[in-house]
């Protein structure tokens, strides 16, 4: 549990990093000292090196660390679940999710929040019905499959107002 927690947090300040470094000289670091009662018991493995860590990386752990103090417990165990079920992927696995998060970043906003609307709707389907739409969707012929990833690709690129027009609206 406590590696799951301390993976959690280097990913937090490995994505904070980027933040930190485009703030250039503007940060000092963090004293280990100034940290929580809380925020050391989390970064305790750091305790003994905390001083030879970059600034920038001390101050993204501790960002990380106050974050993860502020969450609720529940959503502290789904991102415990959900970091174990990305420990389980293999590299391939992990690459594609990659690739998939990049292009989604790379969507303009309205499409990315209509795809977020239809993920939502999915999520909110009973497992079973879940379950009939996947089925349905392998069980398409591999031509038709591929003419709707095609069709998304259309999408992506394509103008909002092309968009709606390909959708009947």
């Amino acid at each position: 549990m406590k590696r799951i927690l301390l993976i959690l947090l280097l990913c937090a300040a490995w994505l904070a990093q980027p933040v930190a470094a485009a703030e250039g000289d503007a940060h000092v670091g963090v004293r280990w000292q100034d940290l929580t009662q809380e925020q050391q018991q989390l970064l305790k493995e750091f305790e003994g090196r905390w001083d030879q860590l970059p600034l920038g990386r001390q101050e993204a752990l501790a960002r990380g660390s106050e974050r993860w103090l502020s969450l609720p417990p529940e959503q502290r165990g789904r991102m415990r679940k959900r970091l174990e079920r990305w420990q389980e992927l293999d590299p391939e696995q992990r690459r594609e999710l990659r690739r998939r998060h990049q292009e989604f970043r790379e969507l303009p906003p309205e499409e990315q929040a209509r795809i977020r609307r239809n993920f939502e709707r999915f999520q909110r389907l009973e497992p079973e019905e879940r379950r009939r739409l996947r089925e349905r969707f392998k069980e398409l012929p591999p031509e038709e499959r591929e003419r709707l990833r095609q069709r998304f690709e259309e999408r992506k690129h394509a103008p909002r107002k092309e968009r709606k027009q390909q959708d009947g609206f």
